[in-house]
């Protein structure tokens, strides 16, 4: 059986959400099991049965994206395949999916349940902006606005170069208390989930839930730091039909 998380957090009625883990599908390793990633060089075949299965079991359209570790935000078509980082939604049964495998997810609905969007944020996309690229698609005041981070690589995981310290500082200065020095020399480590938080308070979102998460070190969820030859997961929103 396919194995989920469903996020905890004060959803309005209506829109659902889930992460998949490791654990349902049909790949070889090293992509076992439910790898939905079709660009890791895993089985086709067994990449269309996953998808299929996660498809059934929760009867959604997702729509699936391209990411590039940019700001687009395109809206969710379960029919292309989009290049871009987040997608949104407000045609019940169409899924927003992120896959990552160490990358921040992000779930994203207004609290009327009327809107969703998901957004899949590398370093490089949290530091550009894509989750407040995410919030102004959802059209709403951003105080109506929940999110949810999923899970992705952990504090004591993250050891990042000064560069990607100054990529954040320079945009959002406050994020530099996101950053401690490692015990490698000119090295820091980075808290994606604070990142994430002072990126969404800047433009007006204090709604967030979730975090806490590891994918380096859990071993339900696939980590490109773990084996850089892996597969992806995928966090996902919908509104019921």
């Amino acid at each position: 059986m396919i194995d989920w998380l469903i996020p905890d957090w004060p959803l309005p009625a209506g829109v659902k959400a889930c992460v998949t883990t490791r654990a349902g599908g049909v790949s070889l390793a090293p992509f076992d099991s439910l790898n939905l990633g079709d660009h890791v060089e895993d089985s086709p075949a067994a990449v269309a049965e996953n998808r299929r299965r996660l498809t059934e079991h929760f009867s959604i359209r997702p729509a699936w994206l391209q990411q590039v570790h940019g700001i687009a935000v395109a809206h969710a078509d379960p029919t292309t395949v989009a290049t871009a980082d987040a997608s949104w939604t407000a045609t019940p049964g169409v899924a927003c999916a992120a896959m990552t495998a160490d990358c921040l997810p992000a779930l994203f609905c207004d609290r009327a349940g009327t809107r969703v969007a998901a957004s899949h944020a590398g370093w490089r996309g949290l530091a550009a902006g894509v989750l407040e690229a995410t919030v102004d698609s959802l059209a709403v005041d951003p105080a109506e606005v929940l999110v949810w981070l999923g899970p992705a690589i952990g504090p004591k995981a993250f050891e990042v170069g000064p560069e990607v310290r100054e990529a954040f500082v320079q945009r959002l200065p406050e994020t530099v208390q996101a950053f401690v020095p490692s015990h490698n020399a000119g090295k820091f480590m980075a808290d994606i989930y604070m990142l994430a938080r002072l990126h969404l308070a800047a433009c007006g979102v204090t709604a967030v839930y979730g975090g806490g998460f590891c994918t380096v070190t859990d071993p339900r969820f696939f980590s490109y730091r773990r084996s850089p030859r892996t597969g992806r997961f995928a966090s996902l929103i919908w509104l019921e039909r």
